[in-house]
């Protein structure tokens, strides 16, 4: 029976609008068909440990308009305290849940777990990464300077020495190991970076996902990332998701995912196996209506952790 280890990240000030900080506890509290999410888990056959909140660093100052990256400080002591936090869940060899949280999480989640591999067992881990944006700016070429439309680029060895360096090397992720899925709205400096490192078939966007399906490219994406000796981790964002069904996050664009083409996503990653952790980030219960992107992410947990209709 594998253990689940289900921790909350309540950072919200790398995003641009503030309330994902309120995500890990809206979803831990959601009612998800009469039930809490710990409930439903351990229906699933898992034991369920939940670590708590991350202690994060918040900053107590308003960041100028100029600044790129904002609050570059308190990311790097909250990302410390992360990356502690996941050891704790790792040693003890249960399976990360992670609850957002906006996206610069990443930074100090993956950076865990990358480390963990690379320490524990010498080997390299890929990262499937589900999201409307690439995540891939850098603080020359991010537009707005917050640290969550950043943080695969840190991950990948590109940004705040600060934070590519966290646990002591760079980079974390080695591009021939990721996949990217559902990316719609990507700014230049993005696409260039993505070109640049040779990345254009790892990235399966929304052009992709209509010509080819979702499960062909969930598929194509297991492919790549499980070509790392170690496995790999998934991180979801839930703006992939069409605002139509996921109203209650930061940075919404039209033409996303549906609500069954998500879990048919996680569905089919749960079955294929191998992979080390998943993490939701970006909702936002104070842009939610009815609480329905909430007890969607739930939702989502529960097929990424195996459970099916029949």
């Amino acid at each position: 029976m594998k253990n689940v280890g289900l921790i909350g990240i309540p950072l919200g000030f790398a995003a641009s609008k503030p309330g994902s900080e309120f995500g890990a506890a809206a979803i831990r509290k959601a009612d998800i068909r009469g039930k809490r999410l710990v409930e439903h888990i351990a229906e699933l056959g898992y034991q369920v440990k939940d670590y708590g909140d991350v202690e994060i660093v918040n900053p107590n100052y308003i960041a100028t308009k100029e600044e790129s990256p904002k609050y570059l400080k308190e990311m790097n002591l909250s990302c410390l305290q992360i990356v502690e936090a996941m050891r704790e869940i790792l040693a003890k060899g249960d399976f990360p849940v992670i609850l957002g949280g906006d996206h610069s999480i990443a930074i100090g989640t993956f950076s865990s777990v990358s480390d963990f591999y690379r320490r524990d067992q010498g080997k390299q881990i890929g990262l499937i990464w589900f999201d409307a944006h690439a995540d891939m700016n850098t603080p020359e070429t991010s537009p707005s300077g917050n640290l969550h439309g950043m943080p695969l680029a840190v991950l990948l060895g590109f940004g705040e020495e600060s934070l590519t360096n966290l646990c002591g090397y760079s980079p974390k992720l080695n591009p021939e190991f990721l996949a990217h899925i559902g990316g719609r709205d990507l700014d230049p400096g993005e696409k260039e970076l993505i070109y640049k490192l040779g990345l254009r078939d790892h990235f399966f966007t929304m052009s992709d996902i209509d010509r080819h399906g979702m499960a062909y490219c969930v598929e194509k994406a297991i492919e790549i990332v499980s070509k790392a000796s170690g496995g790999y981790s998934v991180t979801f964002d839930i703006d992939i998701i069409d605002p139509r069904f996921a109203p209650g996050s930061g940075t919404l664009v039209r033409g996303g995912i549906t609500y069954r083409e998500a879990h048919l996503a996680l569905e089919i990653i749960a079955e294929a196996g191998g992979m080390l952790s998943f993490e939701m980030v970006e909702v936002n219960p104070t842009l939610d209506k009815e609480n329905i992107t909430v007890e969607l992410a739930g939702e989502l947990i529960l097929s990424a952790l195996g459970k099916v209709i029949l």
